[in-house]
């Protein structure tokens, strides 16, 4: 028997191998594998069976023709959204609004967690998380109503308290400089208490030994924090960093459409509303289709540069 023929046999017997082992797992494990299969299904229905409708993208579409029988475009309606004087408007304002929420509110909860994990007593910390908490569970149109409430230049408690000092009452929402404060504002109070669960989740799994020994080597609370702490949450920053890097051209476009007014559509008119104005005022399904399929890509390739850059750096990321 020649070097080759042993190869192939080794190789064979190595596959077998490898089968019986697979089959193997998959009779011990049976049950579990079945409690996995209606969430696959559901995945695979509400997932990835609804991306057959990307085609729109490409085609002339026509809601009596239907996808199949509406012609194919290839990319105009890319170039007419590139053409289009929304573009640069809207990616301009979809890139500040976010830049502003990776800077103001991606680090609030990871303070906040940093600060509830530093408090001795249970009582009080369990009162601060359950009040920061539950803005999260509040809908977005009750939220929305509560900061133009708050700031109503007629009954609003922010105009009230400045009369109240001496200043001239304002609309603020009509104000183009003031919407993007706002709005981060209104994100950070409603998502940093939920947005904290995942960081202290984090912070308890530090070794409690290390603190005793950065105590005993004469380390303050900021030099525990600095050095020990933020070093033992890095790798969950990250991935919630690459996560957030991910969606940095999806802004939630139910707070904007909530807030905004005519005046300050310059500042806060982004790309998602643009799709929920083209694509479902206007009827531009396709135009609306590829501008979010524009979207969706970018977001993927911004991922992967973050998870490379994450794993050069730091060894931690996502895969």
């Amino acid at each position: 028997m020649n070097m080759k023929t042993a190869t192939q046999r080794a190789g064979i017997t190595a596959g077998s191998g490898t089968w019986r082992r697979i089959l193997h797992n998959l009779k011990r494990d049976r049950f579990l594998y079945l409690l996995i299969i209606p969430f696959i299904i559901w995945y695979l229905v509400f997932q990835y069976y609804p991306m057959l409708g990307l085609q729109i993208a490409f085609k002339k579409y026509s809601i009596y023709r239907g996808m199949s029988g509406s012609p194919w475009v290839g990319l105009d309606n890319f170039i007419t959204f590139f053409n289009s004087p929304y573009f640069l408007r809207t990616l301009k304002n979809t890139l500040m609004i976010n830049m502003y929420m990776l800077v103001f509110a991606f680090p609030a909860p990871i303070i906040l967690a940093l600060l509830l994990n530093e408090v001795k007593s249970v009582m009080f910390k369990r009162t601060v998380q359950t009040l920061t908490y539950l803005p999260h569970f509040i809908s977005i149109v009750i939220v929305a109503g509560f900061v133009t409430n708050f700031l109503s230049p007629s009954t609003g408690i922010i105009n009230l308290i400045l009369e109240k000092i001496g200043f001239t009452k304002m609309y603020f929402l009509v104000v183009p400089e003031y919407f993007r404060t706002i709005f981060v504002s209104m994100n950070i109070w409603r998502d940093i208490g939920f947005g904290s669960i995942v960081y202290i989740a984090a912070l308890s799994g530090i070794n409690p030994e290390l603190h005793e020994a950065a105590t005993i080597d004469g380390a303050n609370k900021w030099k525990r924090v600095l050095h020990v702490t933020l070093p033992g949450i890095i790798p969950t920053i990250m991935i919630m960093l690459i996560l957030r890097i991910g969606s940095l051209l999806e802004v939630g476009f139910e707070a904007i459409i909530l807030l905004y007014q005519p005046s300050t559509y310059e500042v806060s008119d982004v790309i998602s509303t643009y799709v929920y104005r083209t694509g479902l005022q206007d009827g531009r399904y396709d135009l609306g289709t590829a501008v979010g399929l524009f979207n969706s890509v970018v977001g993927l390739i911004l991922v992967i540069i973050a998870n490379k850059l994450s794993k050069k750096y730091t060894e931690s990321g996502l895969w």
